[in-house]
């Protein structure tokens, strides 16, 4: 009988169960110098000159766009197709997603489609770009442009998600927000070790960038989060809204005061010192679940339904997903997972789209977003996943394809 092939899991060893244990006995777990030293090896490694490090990949997200201005009855322009955390944390900020459709031709937000967006359904107002949809955006229940309390709408930031691993346009965004004069961050959850034009994500050029370490991402440290930028200014903003608000005592003072309301979203010393451990691992994790891909697509070359994403000039991927794709062959994703399932391979469907979700519903036609979630699964991807169990998912999409 086959053994069942999990979709993902994560590459924790003895490395990271002594470093967790060496910690929990030196007595210091929270916010101490584990923390410190993985922002410094994660600012590194990515390139950026800060790292801030949170409690989840939505925390980063959150204290990221309230540093560059995002507040309440604003409006952040993103994509729909990602997971729910995207849309939240513009929520969680008091601010409304206004959503753009992806590319054609991938799973991340089209540049085309943001600058008609720009272009024709904003406005400029002095200093301040509006999004002209209030009134439409404005009739989801729980959207907090019901209860602004002054003129709603302005566009206060871009934020761009890397979806799966795999880099958006950066260059074209980033052209568009200079253009338009508006901050935009990063959602890279998924995309520790990926590359734009030999860089990797992270070395900012948004004004922030956001990671995730949730155990379905390349590393993880149970959950957690990291912030990266190249302004001061925004790593300070970020750190002081993580712990309360709080700020320390003065020269020769003894009690520290609280600037304004503020959370607690600090990562423990404990997940720091695995999550160190794990960045030491990442370009080895990187280099097997490459070389996986690569053995899938070897695989798959002759099945004429089923096609993995190629990687764009300039780009390296991470492939914290693996995204197959079947458009145009009229197949229900629902019975393609009942028949991996029932062959103990364990598969889901394609990223969800908020805006198909009850808090962001009934407003939006985002035609590439719906087609992709449609017309992709999600097939086993890790680091030590065998290759005969790459034959066996194969194997099965190729006698599915037969009956297509």
């Amino acid at each position: 009988m086959n053994v069942p092939i999990p979709l993902a899991r994560p590459w924790l060893g003895e490395a990271e169960a002594e470093a967790a244990r060496a910690t929990v006995l030196s007595g210091w777990v929270m916010q101490g110098p584990k923390v410190a030293e993985f922002e410094r090896c994660f600012a590194d490694y990515v390139g950026a000159s800060h790292a801030c490090a949170v409690s989840s990949g939505t925390a980063a997200l959150i204290l990221a766009l309230k540093a560059v201005g995002v507040g309440h009855g604003d409006v952040v322009l993103t994509v729909s197709h990602s997971f729910i955390a995207t849309a939240n944390a513009i929520r969680a900020c008091g601010a409304e997603p206004v959503f753009v459709d992806i590319e054609l031709t991938g799973y991340n937000l089209d540049p085309k489609a943001l600058a008609r967006v720009l272009g024709s359904e904003c406005r400029r107002d002095g200093e301040s770009l509006w999004y002209s949809g209030v009134d439409r955006l404005s009739r989801l229940p729980e959207s907090p442009l019901r209860t602004a309390k002054g003129p709603a709408g302005r566009v206060a930031a871009i934020l761009a998600v890397h979806q799966m691993g795999i880099p958006c346009d950066i260059g074209a965004v980033d052209k568009l927000a200079r253009e338009y004069g508006i901050p935009w961050v990063e959602d890279a959850a998924c995309a520790i070790g990926s590359e734009w034009n030999g860089q990797r994500i992270g070395r900012p050029h948004s004004d922030a960038a956001c990671f995730s370490f949730h155990p379905r991402k390349v590393i993880t440290t149970g959950d957690g989060g990291m912030i990266v930028t190249n302004r001061a200014e925004i790593d300070e903003a970020c750190r002081h809204c993580r712990q309360h608000g709080m700020v320390p005592p003065s020269a020769g003072g003894v009690f520290e005061s609280y600037a304004c309301t503020a959370y607690n979203y600090r990562l423990t010393d404990i997940q720091a010192a695995i999550g160190t451990e794990q960045l030491a691992r990442l370009p080895e994790i990187i280099e097997r679940r490459r070389e996986r891909v690569a053995y899938y697509r070897t695989c798959l070359a002759a099945n004429p339904v089923f096609r993995i994403l190629p990687e764009g000039p300039g780009k390296l991927y991470n492939w914290q997903s693996l995204p197959v794709d079947f458009g145009g062959a009229g197949i229900d994703p629902a019975r393609l997972i009942g028949a991996l399932t029932s062959s103990g391979i364990t598969a889901k469907p394609g990223i969800m789209n908020a805006h198909s979700e009850l808090p962001y519903g009934g407003i939006w036609q985002l035609p590439e977003c719906e087609r992709r979630r449609m017309e992709t699964v999600l097939l086993p991807l890790f680091h030590d996943l065998d290759f005969a169990d790459i034959e066996r998912v194969a194997a099965v999409l190729d006698r599915f394809a037969t009956n297509v």
